[in-house]
């Protein structure tokens, strides 16, 4: 599929206006660049949070179980009589 051509677009762009009015048409736009303005913006933050994200999982120490012996930190229980 090729690009319009110049009477294409004309006519293309003729239909556009007689749809919303002369007047509309740059509000559309607007409304356009902002839509797009901003879906770029959050796949940038989206990137950067992704990469922050596993630099953190890479980056965090990982937590070393003991071997051999079982050491407990539990106070020793006892018993009150009465």
């Amino acid at each position: 599929m090729s690009m319009p051509s110049g009477m294409e677009l004309l006519l293309i762009f003729g239909i556009i206006v007689l749809m919303f009015g002369s007047k509309k048409i740059p509000e559309l736009a607007k409304g356009l660049g902002q839509g797009i303005k901003s879906f770029k913006k959050e796949m940038k933050s989206d990137e950067v949070e992704d990469a922050t994200i596993k630099t953190a999982q890479t980056d965090a120490p990982k937590k070393v179980e003991p071997t051999g012996t079982a050491a407990t930190t539990e106070a020793p229980k006892t018993t009150h009589q009465a």
